[in-house]
């Protein structure tokens, strides 16, 4: 099982820059900005191209859906977002903005056969997703199929993200941890700064009161550091949400997955090394 799930988080480290690209890249804030977003800070392109998939909901399902965003933060652009244009044109939006930016990295890679061959990898591992209990994945996995690759790419790495996704905060609610416990617990642990995970909205009087119900657990110590129990908390919810976001590799089957991690290694590379993701993520990869 250790074997299994180390290989399920190898995916998801190749996979998750292919994703949260479209959160950065300025061919995307283009054409965020055409449809009338602000782009000079990513919040409001960014709940408006995350929770489009969902339709035109209001801040409660949002929040709900999120999970480590603050109730706060998340009105302040929902449903603001759909005064600004509808889920829709968002969606055409960012599948313009993607392809653009995708183009930008790759070159002409994108219409190579390589390209194709992780796309239909890639795909197939996406439509054996699990969705039920997972609202962001149901509703990402619904989309159409687009039919260039480089597109198609970038919608698997998508739908797999958000299943995964999905099945950790599942993991953080049977750990007992509420949205802004499960950030303190995660920064307690090393996953991230304190600051970076300031970008969630929490003020400093929620992030106080999550972590002095984390000590009364027994989960943090006094200075903020995780406790023994903390850590060994964490590390259950991590190894829980390898375990959920298992099932559409053990469907492609291990040849093939290797096959994909081979052919995503290079896109991974080129996206680090663009400069476009931040150095340090409250998602915690190559930390927990």
């Amino acid at each position: 099982m250790a074997g299994d799930t180390a290989r399920v988080r190898q995916m998801w480290h190749l996979l998750e820059p292919l994703h949260a690209v479209l959160y950065y890249a300025p061919e995307v804030f283009e054409e965020s900005a055409a449809l009338g977003y602000r782009t000079d800070e990513r919040w409001p392109s960014y709940f408006a191209l995350r929770a489009a998939p969902l339709g035109a909901v209001g801040p409660g399902r949002v929040a709900s859906a999120f999970y480590g965003f603050s109730p706060r933060k998340v009105a302040e652009h929902i449903p603001a977002a759909w005064r600004v244009a509808t889920p829709d044109d968002v969606l055409a939006a960012r599948t313009r903005g993607i392809g653009r930016a995708y183009r930008a990295l790759f070159g002409d890679a994108v219409d190579g056969p390589e390209f194709a061959e992780a796309a239909a990898l890639a795909r197939r591992a996406a439509e054996a997703v699990n969705t039920e209990g997972r609202p962001l994945a149901a509703a990402v996995a619904e989309l159409p199929w687009p039919d260039e690759p480089h597109l198609a790419l970038w919608q698997a790495a998508t739908v797999l993200r958000e299943h995964r996704g999905d099945g950790h905060l599942s993991a953080l609610m049977t750990a007992g941890l509420d949205p802004v416990e499960s950030l303190v617990s995660f920064a307690a642990v090393g996953a991230a700064g304190v600051k970076t995970f300031e970008s969630r909205g929490w003020d400093e009087r929620a992030w106080a009161a999550g972590g002095e119900r984390l000590r009364v657990r027994g989960l943090l110590s006094d200075d903020g550091g995780a406790t023994d129990a903390g850590r060994a908390l964490r590390a259950e919810v991590e190894r829980r949400t390898d375990e959920l976001a298992a099932v559409p590799w053990r469907t492609v089957g291990d040849e093939e997955r290797d096959r994909l991690a081979e052919l995503l290694g290079p896109l991974w590379v080129r996206v680090l090394s663009s400069g476009l993701l931040p150095g340090e993520t409250t998602l915690g990869i190559g930390k927990v």
